[in-house]
């Protein structure tokens, strides 16, 4: 990822205190940064601009998957120099630090602003796409298992087309799916063993198509009964050999991999049983994702919660404030 220089040489100065609004930072401090940002960036003395722009340069041209996507070293940087503690005389809310950060940001298609926990979070102008760095594997914050108990609670009553609809279809839009279609359950006889089909394209421009298949509740193949999960036995097949219409490219494809999604758990006996059924060849296509790892990758990528998900509020209207004795 290439940024003009003029931009970097900005940025320079934003990252070592040159800029109005931001923290001034000494050689050592300016070292502490890019510890912070997991970068292992030694200043030794040199122009503290000039080498604080080579080193974000250094930071974007770093691995990341898409051009809608910047390394993650880079969001580490604009989330280091934007934290809320390093508010300058005059701007206690760093709403100037933010706006003279935004002027560079904007000439290159991004913008950064403060979320409702006022972590800084970056968006890609062309696509509209948040940026985040989703590990659904990392500790959640007290905030975040807040949301996942609320998200939880949801996932319990909701029905299997508002998991489709309100979760499913957000959450794999931010990972960076395209054109997800969703065949809906009014008619099933043109599902065809598929919920939803999208597409996602690899950083060499190639394009891969995935169905799934989403069901409510738990999937399991303990005990005496195995309807559920010989459902979606059935639905596999249909969906991995029924051609599926792109009409960006005028013609049919194939579906690659196929994602079975769970609203409840996943049982090992369920996939096992599925993968003695299946050949080998199909096996390797077929991707499980349960209730925890949607819970986990809903709350990591930041998305906002599902309407009707967080419970009404107690009101006190109409009630009254005197003592009934």
């Amino acid at each position: 990822m290439e940024w003009k220089q003029r931009n970097l040489r900005e940025l320079g100065r934003i990252v070592c205190g040159d800029a109005d609004h931001f923290l001034y930072r000494s050689s050592k401090y300016i070292t502490q940064l890019f510890e912070d940002c997991d970068l292992d960036f030694v200043h030794r003395g040199e122009t503290r601009a000039d080498w604080c722009a080579n080193r974000v340069k250094d930071a974007l041209a770093m691995p990341h998957s898409s051009s809608s996507k910047p390394p993650d070293t880079f969001l580490r940087i604009i989330r280091r120099v934007l934290e809320k503690t390093e508010a300058q005389e005059g701007d206690n809310d760093r709403i100037k630090a933010l706006a003279a950060l935004n002027m560079i940001l904007a000439r290159e298609g991004w913008e950064a602003f403060y979320d409702s926990n006022g972590i800084a979070q970056l968006k890609h102008l062309p696509t509209n796409t948040v940026v985040e760095m989703a590990n659904p594997h990392r500790p959640l914050t007290h905030t975040e298992i807040e949301r996942k108990e609320h998200l939880t609670a949801y996932l319990e009553r909701c029905s299997e087309d508002e998991l489709i609809a309100e979760v499913l279809l957000p959450l794999f839009r931010q990972l960076g799916f395209h054109r997800i279609t969703s065949a809906g359950h009014k008619d099933k006889a043109l599902e065809y063993g598929k919920d939803v089909w999208m597409k996602f394209t690899l950083p060499t421009l190639h394009v891969l198509y995935f169905g799934i298949q989403a069901k409510k509740g738990k999937l399991d193949a303990s005990g005496m009964s195995t309807s559920n999960v010989a459902e979606i036995h059935n639905q596999l097949a249909m969906m991995l050999g029924h051609e599926i219409f792109d009409p960006e490219l005028n013609r049919r494809v194939l579906v690659d991999h196929a994602f079975i999604v769970a609203g409840g758990e996943i049982t090992k006996s369920a996939r096992n049983w599925l993968g003695n059924k299946l050949d080998a060849s199909k096996r390797s296509q077929i991707l499980f994702m349960d209730r925890e790892d949607i819970l986990n990758l809903f709350i990591v990528t930041n998305l906002p919660l599902p309407k009707g998900t967080r419970p009404q509020q107690l009101t006190t209207a109409g009630l009254d404030d005197e003592v009934p004795f």
